[in-house]
């Protein structure tokens, strides 16, 4: 009986793992715009995509409770705090509160 508990759990756990969230190392990704964006110490089975926002060329990422990521044009926003512009395909990670920003060609 073990073993079959055992082997659910692990079936309902890899189950959760694809590149868009992978629940065993809490990281989840998305492509909010034109920007990758990688969130850690997220662990959710699900995750709601990116919203398209009213504004042009403005959007709202909020994988977890506590990582919310908004993009309005250039800017990046998280949590709250302004991080500055970016230039089209930069790549955003938010690891543990942590923000930086990986610009790509």
């Amino acid at each position: 009986m073990a073993s079959k508990l055992t082997l659910l759990v692990a079936t309902l756990i890899l189950g959760s793992c694809n590149r868009s969230n992978n629940l065993l190392m809490g990281r989840v990704e998305a492509t909010v715009g034109t920007h990758t964006v990688i969130v850690t110490d997220c662990y959710r089975t699900t995750v709601p995509p990116p919203e398209k926002m009213m504004e042009p060329d403005s959007y709202r990422f909020v994988p977890c409770n506590d990582a919310a990521v908004v993009i309005r044009g250039p800017l990046l926003t998280v949590n709250g705090t302004p991080y500055g512009p970016m230039k089209p395909h930069d790549e955003v990670l938010v690891d543990h509160g942590v923000v930086s920003v990986k610009h790509r060609p």
